[in-house]
């Protein structure tokens, strides 16, 4: 047996953040059993419920993001923030952390700020094409940077170029399922082309509208129908109802598959032939890594307009179309479907550009360089405990 290493895994906010931080405590908890990870997240965030529910050892803290409209509501983030370096500092001296891991948003900053102070060496692992304001600020400072996009490199501080890697996104490494087999899971027909429609993990309001509409239209045959075609789309758990109730008002279009949630998205990637989605970092990293052209819908609202960088660097890279939310009206997007359905070299082509910015083995390359930063294993009873 070994000392236990604490490894503080800190970002959230978003699924975009919290999962990446889930997949690398993973892999290096796999790689080295004496390291325990510990998490740090947001009340406000999506690890408030994924967190408990995992049954990981965390703390949640005070911290929201910054309101660039309404600046005199910053006086509370700033309040939240210096409460959370509090809880924070109390954490360090408690658990000792031997290595700390932000992955990004609000929730990282504390620990990240408490690494530099305490010199706790200190990784970034940045998901989109621009990096984000707690990566741009913590870059100078951390031991590693990861990212996912080349192009963020030249959006770093100078300083931190020399020990920054382009590694990719940590998703699952693709294991593809037959075709056969995932089409039946979700009721489709193998020998229909399958257009996966997501919109993030609680759906897009605005592309389901879009969608929505090209249904309609078609349906009362103001669209050209595609008989072999067929949707399978995540609306989000709060749209499903209301979707199925105008889907049914419409006669049911047997071509639409529609559900709340895909929780089983090695299946549907694994059937997908083209996807209609959101720009989201960990999304578009998932499709490059499986090899899925898209069509890339970016939310307009996101940070920095980090979703519309991510969409119109992959566009140059031939993996993915972009179509900005004012543009996705149901005729352009039916336009866009029919083009790339139609045309099964262009697809391929994309397929393989996809494939070859993906990375999948990204999360057990980080893992490797994390292990890197840690001290060598130690038998129990060589030196005192951390």
């Amino acid at each position: 047996m070994s000392e236990t290493l604490v490894a503080i895994f800190s970002g959230g906010g978003t699924g975009g953040h919290l999962y990446p931080a889930l997949a690398l405590a993973g892999r290096l908890a796999e790689r080295r059993s004496d390291v325990l990870p510990f998490f740090l997240g947001a009340e406000r965030g999506v690890e408030a419920r994924v967190l408990p529910e995992r049954g990981l050892p965390h703390l949640l803290l005070p911290v929201r993001g910054l309101d660039r409209e309404r600046w005199l509501a910053n006086v509370g983030v700033v309040a939240a923030l210096l409460n959370a370096l509090g809880r924070v500092a109390s954490l360090f001296q408690r658990l000792r952390p031997a290595l700390v891991v932000v992955t990004g948003g609000y929730a990282g900053g504390p620990a990240g700020l408490l690494a530099v102070l305490t010199r706790t060496p200190l990784v970034l692992q940045e998901q989109n094409a621009v990096p984000g304001v707690t990566t741009r600020a913590l870059a100078p400072f951390a031991a590693q940077v990861h990212v996912a996009f080349p192009e963020a490199v030249d959006a770093l501080p100078a300083r931190s170029r020399s020990r920054t890697r382009v590694t990719g996104n940590p998703v699952e490494p693709p294991a593809p399922r037959p075709r056969e087999e995932a089409a039946a899971f979700f009721d489709l027909r193998p020998d229909r082309l399958v257009i996966l429609v997501v919109g993030g993990s609680q759906g897009s309001l605005a592309l389901n509208r879009a969608v929505l509409d090209a249904v309609t239209h078609i349906v009362r045959g103001d669209l050209p129908a595609r008989p072999e075609v067929q949707l399978l789309w995540s609306t989000g758990p709060t749209h499903l109802a209301e979707l199925q109730t105008t889907l049914a008002e419409l006669g049911g279009p047997d071509w639409v598959r529609a559900v709340g949630y895909i929780d089983r998205m090695e299946l549907a990637l694994s059937v997908a032939d083209l996807a209609v989605s959101r720009a989201g970092a960990m999304a578009t990293s998932e499709f490059l890594a499986w090899g899925v052209p898209a069509v890339l819908v970016p939310l307009p609202t996101a940070a920095a307009d980090h979703q519309t960088r991510n969409a119109r660097t992959l566009e140059e890279a031939g993996a993915a179309v972009h179509l900005a939310e004012e543009e996705a009206t149901p005729e352009r997007l039916w336009e866009l479907v029919t083009e790339l359905t139609a045309n099964r070299d262009l697809r391929t082509t994309m397929a393989s550009a996809a494939r070859r910015r993906g990375r999948p083995r990204a999360a057990l390359e980080i893992a490797e360089a994390l292990e890197g930063l840690l001290p060598p294993a130690r038998p129990r009873g060589t030196g005192g405990a951390r």
